[in-house]
């Protein structure tokens, strides 16, 4: 028993080391933008803010609720004395670690001639080199592993979806041990709970994980005997799903959009084209190249896998390697005719599976195995050790743009406006983020990510702009008092002028 804590313990100790040394590298490099500045990556910090600032909540919110990202770094923010960017770096490796516990779980249980713990650790760590990859500023690229360390795209549902097949592997295995007590109906309630939040949240679960992980259980129920063991898992997993969306109707008043026009099946051919463009230009690029490299190994490993696979849980687990990309791509992606290379994570993610659907002992020598862990274990450290200093100068840099408007906007005491790719990142970082609304080119309140008590102010008397602000065409014919000079911002100060908010929309 102590042994096997033990070796759990070294898994986490190098996740946490295999965390670190990718989040270093990433948020000191061109995906910096997404994981602290983009407009979109802040809806979480902004929504916890008002939560511990004990705003009135009128949320405009996407389909996405965002219930465990918010929590998560709600108790980040309570807990620790640090700064955004700071729990926004925290974040990212918690989040790392989140899918490492996710692995171990799909990983199953360990045993004679199994090293699940090891390979967990390994699918992590190609998990990072695939983060590390991707290398453009653009949330439209296809980089999709490094999403993993926002706090906006997606990342609670990536491990809800990972731990519910890990999940189903333990009820598959708990079954062939002839284990139906306690144990399996702890591990289907489970199930039943992660589906449920994690529909609640994000409805995307839904495509990523049910329909996939049911489409392969009943693939697997033609062949499997017995049955029960497999239908009984549909139970908790469909109605999950199904509560998770029932529970949503609550915050029906939050979700201004609910993602439902995104599917347009009859442009099909253009999603082909789109997500098309986007593979060439990451394969232009060598690191990106590898990367498609690494998955495409994993494709092919999990289909061997899948063929090899001595029990149904490490079929399923290997099934859902490469099938759920498949789905996901060409169902999920292309037939709807999408244009959001997010809604693709599965294929940065789902392969990794392949590494521990099977997670065998390698057959060499006790003396070999040890030096080489061993090994791997110094290299774990010192990169970890190294990458904090790095991950720490990337949270900490300095934005002198930023910290003037900032300073101005608070020192002025008086609400001004901004356009929504402008507004967000100066908006997160005021003491009172209330005094910076987002509004469209025509000063009509754009009610998208943000708290609609924002508009309640009525009006405003500076607008904030940059290279990304569409031309003003604004309700009243008026010019600026001065223009305050802020770097890659501008403060268009109108002084005692008053400029009316149009009407919301999103």
């Amino acid at each position: 028993m102590t042994r096997r804590w033990m070796r759990e313990l070294a898994g986490w100790s190098s996740a946490a080391a295999i965390a670190l040394v990718t989040a270093g590298p990433v948020a000191s490099s061109a995906r910096a933008d997404l994981v602290f500045r983009d407009g979109d990556s802040l809806v979480v910090a902004l929504l916890s803010r008002s939560l511990l600032s004990g705003d009135a909540l009128d949320w405009a919110m996407s389909s996405v609720l965002f219930l465990p990202e918010t929590a998560g770094y709600s108790a980040l923010d309570l807990a620790l004395p640090l700064g955004v960017n700071a729990i926004l770096a925290v974040s990212a490796v918690l989040n790392l670690l989140a899918l490492y516990g996710a692995i171990r779980v799909a990983a199953g249980r360990a045993g004679e001639g199994r090293a699940p713990v090891a390979w967990s650790v390994i699918a992590l760590g190609v998990f990072g080199i695939l983060a590390m990859t991707d290398v453009s500023a653009s949330r439209d690229a296809l980089d999709l592993a490094s999403l993993q360390l926002t706090t906006t795209y997606y990342s609670s549902t990536v491990v809800a979806v990972v731990l519910s097949i890990g999940l189903a592997r333990r009820i598959l295995d708990c079954g062939e041990r002839g284990e139906r007590g306690g144990r399996t109906v702890a591990l289907l309630i489970t199930l039943g709970l992660v589906s449920t939040v994690a529909t609640l949240s994000n409805p995307l679960f839904a495509v990523w994980a049910t329909i996939t992980v049911v489409a392969v259980l009943a693939i697997l129920a033609l062949r499997a005997t017995p049955r029960a063991p497999i239908l009984t898992m549909l139970v908790p997993l469909l109605g999950g799903t199904a509560l998770g969306i029932v529970l949503r109707i609550p915050f029906a008043p939050w979700i201004a959009n609910t993602g439902v026009g995104y599917a347009q099946p009859a442009l099909w051919a253009e999603s082909l084209q789109y997500y098309g463009r986007l593979l060439t230009e990451r394969l232009q690029h060598p690191l990106g190249a590898l990367g498609a490299i690494l998955v495409v190994a994993l494709l092919v490993l999990a289909i061997v896998g899948s063929r090899r696979a001595e029990d149904t849980g490490s079929r399923l687990v290997a099934v859902v390697a490469w099938s759920a990309p498949l789905i996901v791509v060409v169902v999920g992606a292309i037939a709807l005719g999408t244009h959001a290379a997010r809604y693709l994570q599965p294929v940065a993610f789902m392969p990794l599976l392949a590494l521990v659907a099977s997670p065998r002992v390698v057959h060499i020598s006790v003396r070999v195995r040890s030096r080489v862990a061993a090994g791997i274990a110094v290299l774990l450290l010192v990169g970890g050790a190294l990458s904090i200093p790095r991950l720490s100068d990337a949270a900490s840099k300095p934005d002198v743009d930023l910290a003037c408007v900032t300073d101005w906007v608070d020192a002025s005491k008086r609400t001004g406006a901004g356009q929504f790719w402008t507004v967000r990142l100066p908006k997160l970082h005021l003491a009172d983020p209330s005094h910076l609304v987002q509004v469209d080119h025509q000063l009509n309140g754009y009610a998208w990510l943000v708290n609609r008590t924002d508009f309640d102010v009525g009006e405003v008397s500076f607008l904030v702009e940059d290279s990304q602000t569409v031309q003003w065409d604004l309700p009243v014919a008026v010019v600026p008092d001065e223009v305050v000079d802020c770097g890659r911002y501008s403060i268009l100060d109108f002084g005692e002028q008053a400029l009316p908010l149009g009407p919301q929309r999103s």
